[in-house]
C-alpha cells in the first residue's frame, strides 16, 4: 500500500517562537550612575510618586508583586518612616527585612505627605481605585520610561533589575553572597547564586584578590 505524502495545510499560519524579537535572560542591574541619573530626572520632572517607587525598589529589593502590595503601615510608625521594615513575600510566604535608607525615606516621606491616607491603605494607589494599589504591569512600564529618559534601552532592563541592583553591588564590594541570600529572601544559597549570574570567573577574581 503506498503511502500517502502529508502536505501543510495553507490556511495553518506558521508558528512563530514566543521570544521572536523579545531580549530574552535576566535583565541587567543598574549601575550606580544610572540610579543617580534616574533621581535626577524623576526630580526635575517632579514625578514625587515615581521617585518614592524607584528609591523604595532598590532598597528594599522586593519582587514588583510585593513592592506594589505595600502598606503605609509596613513603613510607617508614629507617623516616621522606619529604618527598617518586614514584609512576607507573596511568592514563597516566608518574611524578608529590609532598611530604609535616609535617600529613600525623604523621598517616600515627600509621597507620603502628598499622598496622605491610614496605614492601611497602599503606600502606591491605582489611579482608578484607592482600594487597589499600583499594579505590576504599570510599575513595569514606568521603569521603560524611567531607564529611556537616561538613554538607556528598556528591553535590556525589567523590574527585577531594581531587585538585583543594590545586591549586586554589595556582592562586588564583599563578595558575600549568604548575605545576599538573606537580603533576598531566598531559601536557597543555590536560587541566589543562579539570580546573581556568578561563575567561575567571579570566583576567580574575588580570589585573586585575596593575598596570604
Amino acid at each position: 500500500m503506498e503511502k500517502k505524502t502529508r502536505f501543510p495545510s495553507p490556511t495553518l499560519k506558521a508558528s512563530v517562537p514566543w521570544n521572536a524579537g523579545k531580549m530574552v535572560g535576566a535583565k541587567r542591574a543598574l549601575k550606580e550612575k544610572h540610579v543617580w541619573a534616574i533621581r535626577f530626572w524623576l526630580g526635575s520632572e517632579q514625578r514625587v510618586r515615581d521617585r518614592a517607587l524607584f528609591d523604595l525598589a532598590l532598597d528594599s529589593k522586593l519582587r514588583g508583586c510585593d513592592l506594589v502590595s505595600l502598606r503605609i503601615g509596613d513603613i510607617v510608625t508614629s507617623g516616621q518612616v522606619r529604618h527598617r521594615a518586614m514584609v512576607v513575600q507573596q511568592k514563597t510566604r516566608r518574611p524578608v527585612q529590609f532598611e530604609i535608607t535616609e535617600t529613600t525615606r525623604e523621598s517616600v516621606r515627600a509621597w507620603l505627605e502628598h499622598r496622605g491616607g491610614g496605614l492601611n491603605e497602599y503606600v502606591f494607589p491605582s489611579r482608578q481605585s484607592v482600594k487597589a494599589h499600583l499594579s505590576t504591569r504599570q510599575y513595569a512600564r514606568l521603569l521603560d520610561q524611567w531607564v529611556q529618559a537616561v538613554g538607556l534601552i528598556a528591553g535590556e532592563y525589567g523590574t527585577h533589575s531594581l531587585r538585583r541592583t543594590k545586591v549586586a553591588m554589595i556582592y562586588k564590594r564583599t563578595g558575600n553572597i549568604r548575605a545576599v541570600q538573606i537580603l533576598l529572601g531566598h531559601s536557597k544559597l543555590d536560587s541566589t547564586v543562579r539570580y546573581l549570574g556568578v561563575d567561575v570567573e567571579d570566583a576567580l577574581a574575588l580570589s585573586e584578590a585575596t593575598d596570604l
